[in-house]
């Protein structure tokens, strides 16, 4: 089975709406100091956005004058510069989304909102099916992963003022590789199969040659501006569930190599799942609030693809047992309304008795 086939990334977009919702369902999500961090970026994006609308306005007033002294009915010049403006004022409006995601290194809160909503995830679990064999049912997720320490190795640990520059270091960089391969696709006659080329490249080793090559040829004939859209949205909606997915990875210790299997075979329902919450993450300035609702989503997604962990004493090989998605053809087979019978059944005793502790009046009957 591919990892990119279309029935994943229909699932991953199903749980897009699903977790969404058992994230609303969460008396306590608003609660969340996000929520004022939220307000406060989006007040911050609107006064920058103002700030640059001030020059905006001085040079369209100053343009209007110079039409009373100089013909521009034939100049184009000014219909240009008027256009790049309202586009950078445009792109302010995505303002509060990077400073959201800078504060994920700065302060703890969304960390707190995925592992609350974990436990959330596990209770609902639990009253849904109270009434059947408690030996059938997953063991949990919230109790053991609780006990991780989100440090890992304090030697290779960085400070959160590091870790917000490694990230702005990280997104700068992805910037400047996408407004290199967009400059150079205005090359003449090479200019045309730059986008292809990067598409192909990208989905080569996710899609195979096949799939690719039809993306490259389909690239070359269809206007660019669908294939930026489509490429810009591969690459936020992945760079945007390594975003979501750092509460999990911070606890549970992969090595390089196997973090990049992990994502890879997960990739088509990562994909689907992603872009699902990027659509509402790009509405401008408003899109920030849907951050924690994602974030809070994750945690029912990673109910999902990966195995309830072990206690930390007993996590050794876990991270290396957990690169390869064993029950992915069971799961993409699942009806949407069975999602949650799936069980996967790498429970223990340490898991069922943490469960008695974690959710008093929440045991299984």
């Amino acid at each position: 089975m591919s990892n990119f086939d279309p029935n994943a990334i229909l699932r991953g977009a199903q749980l897009t709406v699903v977790g969404a919702l058992r994230a609303l369902q969460n008396p306590g999500l608003f609660k969340y100091e996000h929520y004022r961090q939220a307000a406060i970026a989006v007040c911050a994006g609107i006064f920058i956005r103002f700030l640059i609308a001030i020059p905006i306005i001085v040079v369209r007033t100053s343009i209007w004058v110079l039409s009373f002294l100089l013909n521009l009915e034939q100049a184009t010049w000014d219909d240009k510069l008027i256009l790049g403006l309202q586009e950078i004022g445009d792109s302010v409006l995505n303002l509060p989304f990077l400073l959201m995601s800078l504060m994920r290194y700065i302060t703890p809160t969304l960390d707190h909102m995925f592992m609350d909503s974990l436990q959330w995830v596990d209770q609902t679990y639990v009253s849904k099916h109270r009434s059947e064999d408690p030996t059938t049912l997953r063991a949990m997720y919230y109790p053991n992963l609780r006990m991780y320490t989100t440090h890992g190795d304090t030697s290779k640990h960085m400070a959160p003022m590091e870790a917000a520059l490694a990230y702005l270091i990280r997104f700068g960089r992805r910037a400047g590789i996408s407004l290199c391969l967009y400059l150079l696709s205005f090359l003449p006659v090479v200019g045309r199969f730059v986008l292809p080329a990067a598409a192909f490249y990208t989905f080569n080793n996710a899609v195979g040659p096949v799939p690719s090559t039809i993306i490259f040829g389909s690239g070359i004939f269809l206007p660019k501006r669908y294939l930026i859209v489509f490429l810009q949205s591969y690459f936020s909606s992945r760079s945007l569930m390594r975003e979501l997915l750092e509460p999990y990875f911070s606890r549970i210790r992969f090595t390089k190599e196997q973090k990049r299997l992990w994502f890879h075979d997960r990739e088509g329902l990562l994909f689907g799942f992603g872009v699902g919450f990027y659509i509402f993450l790009r509405i401008p300035l408003l899109g920030v609030l849907f951050y924690g609702i994602a974030e809070a989503s994750t945690a029912f997604l990673i109910t999902k693809i990966t195995d309830p962990p072990p206690a930390p004493a007993y996590s050794k090989d876990f991270a290396e047992s957990q690169v390869r998605w064993r029950n992915k053809k069971e799961f993409l087979r699942l009806p949407l309304t069975d999602i949650d019978a799936h069980n996967t059944d790498s429970g223990s005793e340490k898991s069922s008795h943490s469960l008695a502790h974690e959710l008093p009046g929440k045991r299984f009957s």
